[in-house]
C-alpha cells in the first residue's frame, strides 16, 4: 500500500524526535515492539524516526529492519559491530541529527505514552529526562527472583554515588536535548549494563540535570541479564566509571539548547 500524502509530508522533513532501539537477537520481540512505538510515533503531530542498532545478531534482527514497510515514521537500521548494549545505543544515538533524542528498549517494557510526558518536558526546557520504576507514581510489574530484587537495591546504592539523585539508572527508556547526548555519548566508554550509569554521569558533567518520570512498566520475558553471571563484571565497570570520570578533565560549556520555533509546523 502507498503512504498517505500525510505519510510523506512527514517523512520529507527532518525528524523533530528520533529513537534508538538497541537490538541484539530480538528477531521474536522486535517486530511488535516496533509496530507499538511506530504506532504510538504516528500519531505525534510532528515528523518522528526510529533508529534500529544491530548489535552483531546472529538472527534476522538486521532484515527485519531492511524490509519494515515503508510508512509515517521511517524506520532505519545501523550496524554495530562491537558487543554490548551500551556500545549499540553509543552508535545509535550518534548517528541521529534530530534536536531530541531517546533510547528504549525492543521489549517496549515502558508503556509508550511516557513519550508525550518526556517530550513536554524536553520542550520545556529540560535536558535529561528518564523513566524511573522507583518514583513513588510508578506501576511495576516484576516477575524478577528475590537474589535479582536484591541485586538490583545493591547496584542503585552504588550508582547513586556516580549519578547522586537518580534512584533509577537503568530503566531503559531515556530521552535527551539531542545536542547535549550526542557530545556526552561520545566519550562513552562503558559497553555493558552499567553504561547507563556514566551516560548520565556525563550529562550531569555537562551541568545538566537528570529529571525522573514515573513510568508503568512491565517485566518482559528473555531479560539476559543474571546477577550471577553479571554481578562481578557490573561491580568492575562501575569502578571503571568513578575513576574514568575522576581523571577526565572538566567539561566546558555545555552545547546551547535551541527550542524550536514551531514543534508542530516547523520546517
Amino acid at each position: 500500500m502507498p503512504p498517505s500524502p500525510q505519510g510523506d509530508e512527514r517523512t520529507s522533513r527532518p525528524p523533530l524526535l528520533e529513537i534508538v532501539v538497541p537490538a541484539f537477537n530480538e528477531e521474536r520481540r522486535l517486530p511488535g515492539g516496533l509496530l507499538q512505538l511506530c504506532a504510538k510515533l504516528a500519531r505525534m503531530p510532528f515528523p518522528t524516526a526510529v533508529i534500529v542498532v544491530d548489535n552483531n545478531s546472529t538472527d534476522s534482527t538486521g532484515e527485519i529492519v531492511r524490509t519494515w514497510p515503508r510508512g509515517p515514521v521511517p524506520v532505519r537500521l545501523v550496524e554495530c559491530a562491537t558487543p554490548g548494549k551500551g556500545a549499540a545505543v553509543r552508535a545509535g544515538l550518534l548517528d541521529t541529527r534530530a534536536p531530541f533524542v531517546g533510547f528504549c528498549d525492543a521489549d517496549m517494557a515502558t508503556d509508550l505514552n511516557a513519550i508525550d510526558v518526556a517530550f513536554g518536558l524536553l520542550l520545556s526546557g529540560e535536558r535529561v529526562v528518564v523513566g524511573s520504576r522507583a518514583h513513588a507514581f510508578s506501576d511495576v510489574e516484576n516477575r524478577h527472583s528475590r537474589v535479582r530484587e536484591l541485586g538490583a537495591v545493591g547496584f542503585r546504592a552504588l550508582a547513586r554515588v556516580l549519578v547522586r539523585g537518580v534512584s533509577d539508572t537503568q530503566c531503559g527508556f531515556k530521552f535527551f536535548d539531542g545536542a547535549l547526548v550526542r557530545e556526552a555519548v561520545a566519550g562513552l566508554r562503558t559497553f555493558g549494563f552499567a553504561f547507563d550509569v556514566e551516560l548520565l554521569a556525563r550529562c550531569v558533567a555537562f551541568g545538566s540535570t537528570v529529571l525522573e518520570i514515573p513510568v508503568n512498566w512491565r517485566d518482559m520475558p528473555g531479560s539476559r541479564f543474571s546477577p550471577a553471571r553479571h554481578g562481578a563484571g557490573i561491580l568492575l565497570e562501575l569502578g571503571r566509571i568513578w575513576l574514568r570520570l575522576r581523571a577526565a578533565p572538566r567539561p566546558g560549556v555545555s552545547p546551547r539548547w535551541e527550542q524550536p520555533l514551531d514543534p508542530v509546523g516547523s520546517p
